[in-house]
């Protein structure tokens, strides 16, 4: 074989890794995807029903009901327009109150219920997920031109 062809084939190996490696990086990067929803993108189906996501929120005052076993919790997270509800079987965060803000990460079950395998409270006073600051913005100013519109 002449020394071009070697080279070529040496160039043509060396593209086929490449191309073999980046399949597998974007993958793996594909299945750790985790997408972040609010309630009400989710009770309007918006959300994937067979794949992980987070939902981010406040926890609904007066929600959060703890079963004997003291590992398993149901709670709402709510936007101010829908609310979803939230079980979770582990250690709640020691930040994780009623009336603050959480995302959870799981999945929807078959009666729409969000089943979460993680629950992240807010860190601090003043922080929120830019998504469901965003989220809660809007279903406000939803509310209070719906409630301005009407005499």
């Amino acid at each position: 074989m002449k020394p071009r062809h070697q080279r070529l084939g040496l160039v043509l190996l060396g593209l086929l890794s490449l191309g073999v490696s980046a399949w597998f990086v974007l993958s793996a990067f594909q299945q750790n995807l985790v997408f972040f929803f609010t309630p009400t993108q989710v009770t309007q189906g918006e959300a994937p029903a067979a794949k992980r996501f987070r939902i981010g929120g406040m926890v609904e005052a007066g929600s959060l009901k703890r079963q004997s076993d003291g590992l398993t919790h149901s709670f709402v997270v709510t936007d101010m327009a829908q609310r979803v509800t939230v079980q979770y079987k582990g250690l709640l965060p020691d930040l994780f109150q009623e009336g603050k803000g959480v995302v959870a990460q799981g999945r929807l079950d078959a009666d729409r219920r969000f089943v979460a395998d993680e629950v992240l409270a807010k860190h601090d006073e003043n922080y929120m997920p830019p998504e469901a600051e965003h989220a809660l913005k809007q279903a406000q100013a939803a509310r209070a031109q719906a409630s301005g519109a009407q005499p």
